[in-house]
This record gives structure tokens, sequence and C-alpha cells, in this order.
């Protein structure tokens, strides 16, 4: 078993490991981390997964994630980090800003709307 970062919101039931790349064989098996984005406890780390039910569709209950909520990432060494929801808001596909360095430290959650036309995003911090 290939070690790796899990990310835990567990008002939402949501586990789900987080492997290197949003390509669809990564996004088929696991949520995603964007490459160049953060790691945890440094940066914005970004982090996509589906919301779908073709796929892991690990990201499903996003829809009904609320600001406080708790957003547990747990690195490759089992080291927790905890942050909370801060906002979640929706964006065009092109708006890729989204996964830019903010100057401090963030976890952001990327996935579909529930019609697939845009992304929900979730931010969280610690």
């Amino acid at each position: 078993m290939e070690t790796n970062v899990v990310i835990e919101i567990p008002e939402l039931h949501i586990k789900a490991p987080v492997l290197e790349g949003t390509d669809n064989e990564v996004l088929s098996k696991a949520a995603g981390h964007f490459p160049g984005t953060g790691s945890p406890g440094a940066g914005n780390y970004c982090i996509a997964a589906h919301s779908s039910t073709i796929y892991k569709e690990y990201f499903n209950a996003l829809r009904d994630v609320k600001t406080g909520m708790e957003v547990k990432l747990y690195d490759v060494s089992k080291n927790l980090y905890t942050y909370h929801v801060t906002e979640t808001f929706i964006v065009e596909p092109n708006e890729t800003w989204i996964l830019d360095d903010a100057g401090d430290v963030r976890v952001t959650l990327v996935t579909c709307t529930d019609d697939g036309t845009q992304r929900r995003i979730v931010v969280a911090k610690p």
C-alpha cells in the first residue's frame, strides 16, 4: 500500500486518499493534489475530487459543507493538520486563481457542481 496524504471531513463522512495529480486516472480512484500547490500545513494545498455517480464520488457531500466545519489532513508521516472551513463559493472551470498561493496557510477543495458545469470551491484555514 502506497503512503499518501488523507483528507477527512468528519461531519460530512468524507475520508479519502490524496494522490499526486488531477488527471482522470487519479480522480477515478482518489482525490488528487494539484501539482505545484502547497503541502499539508504550508501554502495553498489544493485538492480535487469528483462529485459524481460515475467515479469515486469522494466529494459528493461537499454540497452540504458549512462554515466552521473541521477539515483534517494527515500527511505521509501521519501528522495531523486541522483546518476549519472559512468560505465556500462557485467559480467557472477556467478560474484557476483559486490555485494561487494566497500568502497564508489553507486547503482549497475543488469539485464539480451538481450539473457539472461549474466548480464548487471550499476554503479551510488552520
